[in-house]
């Protein structure tokens, strides 16, 4: 076993997901850069296209072409985040991307949607102490998240799936299928059929 103490920075531990302190003095100045940015975005208007994609390209990790993000749009540190071509993320998008969060191309989210990398520990003690991790998202190409959809951490989303309106994503969900409801469950395949985990 080996006892040498851990030197890696928080911001290390906390995109391996491991345990980590976000008021780690790095973390905070990121967070606060976010912070900024973030609100210099909100306070754009319709009027303001190219301002509005350069204040993207500087927040986030990558943005695609014809990328739409409707003010107020919220995050943790921008950085984490990667959205692809013609993506559109509608009113009041929470994209905390504590972990990575990956939007494919051509994907549709409705207003109020959250997608939440961060979680806490279970155990009262370390979770007092304000320990948490993350784990990463991924949403696959033409996917249609609807109003008020909340995604957790570790979740990936195949292609072309819908998620019903006010669904909680708790678990993967496969390419081509519509699921719904809290936890989300397939309801059936996007070509009529029933799905086989219906």
């Amino acid at each position: 076993m080996d006892d040498a103490p851990d030197r890696r920075s928080a911001r290390e531990r906390m995109l391996a997901g491991e345990l980590y302190r976000a008021d780690d003095p790095e973390l905070v100045a990121l967070a606060r850069r976010a912070d900024r940015l973030v609100r210099a975005y909100n306070g754009t208007g319709a009027d303001e296209p190219e301002r509005r994609e350069a204040l993207l390209r500087e927040l986030l990790g990558s943005v695609g072409a014809e990328v739409t993000i409707r003010p107020p749009f919220y995050c943790d540190y921008g950085s984490q985040i990667r959205i692809g071509d013609r993506a559109y993320l509608n009113v009041n998008t929470v994209l905390l991307d504590v972990a990575t969060i990956e939007i494919g191309a051509d994907v549709q989210i409705g207003p109020n949607v959250q997608l939440l990398t961060p979680h806490h520990p279970v155990e009262p003690e370390p979770r007092r102490e304000k320990w948490e991790a993350a784990r990463p998202i991924v949403i696959g190409d033409n996917v249609w998240l609807g109003g008020g959809v909340i995604v957790l951490g570790g979740v990936t989303i195949g292609a072309d799936t819908v998620v019903g309106a006010g669904s909680v994503v708790t678990r993967d969900l496969p390419p081509g299928v519509v699921a719904v409801g809290n936890p989300a469950r397939v309801l059936r395949r996007i070509d009529g059929a029933p799905a086989a985990s219906a």
